[in-house]
């Protein structure tokens, strides 16, 4: 059973989750990223589809944000 406090924080498992930002506008990416951080989350970023996929794989993240529209690989076929 996953028991998270407020903050993003996994009390059963002593660890933070995990959350893949995926978005090809560095100042939005910041944005989001700043305010998860502030959650408590564990926040990776990737600016293009194809980067996306490498740290999906290396990261195996519990949740991503998927931009649609991004250079290399657009967020459908990365989904």
């Amino acid at each position: 059973m996953q028991r998270l406090t407020e903050t993003g924080y996994d009390i059963m498992n002593d660890t933070k989750k995990k959350i893949l930002v995926v978005e090809d506008e560095k100042s939005i990416s910041d944005i989001i990223k700043f305010n998860l951080e502030k959650e408590g989350f564990a926040v990776y970023t990737s600016y293009d589809g194809e980067d996306a996929l490498v740290k999906q794989v290396t990261y195996d993240p519990d949740l991503i944000l998927l931009d649609v529209m991004l250079p290399k690989l657009d967020g459908f076929t990365v989904c």
